[in-house]
């Protein structure tokens, strides 16, 4: 296994259609660094709800944009999607997310990763960075 990281930066226009190219750029990183089928299962899916929080709920046309920021480091994967939409900060407990508002997806990426932030972003929009280490 390599000691160096490798950070690729993908923008997507914000329409559900172009979040399976978030998820084609994840299976090619699962390739060099040979992650586990079901480890590889899970982050799609966590990358899933992430990409379509954003374009669900950051822009009121389809004029926006997500960026995903993908860093594999030599024991962990971490994921920024980010957008410069409305923001949006849940609240700290789970248990007061409202789960008939898309906060069953962050319930989800919650239960995956070993690691969630969501925060707004300087300028305007929102940031939800996860993070997933890696068996050796």
């Amino acid at each position: 296994m390599s000691s160096e990281s490798a950070v690729i930066n993908l923008t997507i226009p914000a329409k559900a259609e172009y979040i399976t190219l978030g998820r084609l750029a994840l299976t090619a990183l699962a390739r060099v660094r040979e992650f586990p089928e079901e480890t590889l299962a899970d982050l799609k899916l966590a990358l899933t709800e992430a990409c379509s929080n954003a374009v669900r709920h950051a822009y009121s046309t389809d004029d926006g944009t997500v960026e995903i920021l993908y860093e594999l480091q030599p024991d962990r994967l971490i994921v920024e999607v980010c957008d410069q939409g409305r923001g949006f900060v849940p609240p700290s407990g789970l248990e007061e997310i409202d789960f008939g508002e898309g906060g069953l997806g962050i319930a989800i990426i919650r239960e995956i990763v070993d690691d969630l932030e969501i925060s707004e972003k300087m300028g305007g929009g929102s940031r939800l960075r996860f993070e997933k280490r890696l068996d050796s």
